[in-house]
């Protein structure tokens, strides 16, 4: 699997390298190479700006008959964005740069032409030094008399500084440190400030849900206690007791109309104590009919039923005494009325 893109050749065992023949290519043949523009520079013709980095696909040549210390010396060719004017630059491994040929013009070398001067001039001094040493001798004493004026320049700015500034860094400092901490007691007095507000808020927030708790609870109490009073009470009790009657008789008179011949002509409800005592019986003699008092305290309303009854039946031939005043002996008396009318 590793051998899949290797170039395996096969060499025969009479092969001979020297018959190989050699392509005759001209010395000053031009390759095409990517490359960036190794400097700013301004086109000639159009005056475009290209600016360092820009990429060009440029052809490259090497320069017949110029080396630098045996290393070839190659030149480039590339076409201007805009106008597409030739513009050429060669290598300059002497100064480990690049020197424009023509088509444009260099921009920003200032630096590099301030630096040619000073070389410049150091080759020619020591080239005149060489030659003559009285020379040297006035340039020594040139030297060390411009160092030092530059020294005695330099203290007097130094001296002049501390006139004029007059700063005294100690108080600049102190008063430093006080500031930082105004600042640091300002920060911790509104902290604590926010941190008591936030406790009153949820101090309030709190009795105002313990008001609110309390005031549900004695609502939910006393709900409770009249639900209590209303179960306490029997359903019957509303018609013994003086509430009862009294809204009863504050009621309209068509519902107590109704209430009054709905218990004349089926009863009252009694009690049970007066299911067990109940005694029918005729007597053809009699022409009144007795009726006993009720013993019980509710059944007032049923002991008028009784003598409205009894009155009613008094014309027949057949009385009927009714003890209790329950309502089944209403409807035993109400039987034997009929029965007589039949007969």
């Amino acid at each position: 699997m590793s051998e899949r893109k290797v170039l395996n050749k096969y060499y025969p065992p009479d092969f001979d390298p020297s018959k190989i023949p050699k392509l005759k290519l001209p010395k000053d043949r031009q390759y095409v190479v990517r490359l960036m523009a190794p400097f700013n520079m301004r086109c000639k013709t159009c005056g475009e700006y290209i600016y360092k980095g820009k990429k060009f696909n440029a052809r490259k040549e090497t320069v017949q008959n110029e080396l630098y210390m045996g290393l070839p010396i190659f030149r480039f060719y590339i076409k201007c964005t805009r106008c597409l004017a030739e513009i050429t630059f060669k290598t300059d491994p002497e100064n480990t740069d690049y020197a424009m040929e023509h088509g444009a013009t260099r921009n920003f070398q200032a630096e590099k032409l301030i630096e040619e001067e000073e070389k410049k001039i150091q080759r020619e001094r020591e080239e005149e030094e060489l030659n003559n040493p009285m020379k040297v001798l006035e340039n020594r004493t040139r030297d060390s008399k411009m160092e030092m004026e530059v020294l005695e320049n330099l203290q007097e700015l130094k001296e002049l500084n501390q006139r004029q500034a007059q700063v005294d860094f100690e108080s600049m400092l102190e008063e430093y440190k006080e500031l930082e901490k105004r600042q640091k007691e300002k920060e911790q007095e509104e902290d604590e400030r926010e941190t008591k507000e936030m406790l009153d808020r949820a101090l309030v927030k709190r009795l105002r849900d313990s008001d609110s708790d309390s005031d549900s609870d004695q609502e939910e109490k006393n709900r409770k206690e009249q639900q209590n009073k209303n179960a306490a009470l029997k359903p019957t009790d509303i018609l013994t007791t003086k509430e009862g009657a009294d809204i009863k008789g504050s009621s309209t008179g068509v519902k107590r109309q109704k209430v009054e011949s709905w218990e004349r002509s089926v009863g009252g409800l009694g009690g049970k104590s007066a299911l067990g005592s109940l005694v029918v019986r005729k007597k053809p003699a009699a022409t009144t009919a007795t009726v006993q008092q009720p013993t019980a305290v509710g059944q007032t309303a049923s002991s008028k039923t009784a003598e409205t009854s009894a009155t009613a039946t008094a014309g027949s031939s057949q009385p009927v005494v009714v003890q209790n005043g329950s309502s089944l002996s209403l409807l035993g008396a109400y039987s034997d009325s009929d029965d007589s009318n039949s007969d």
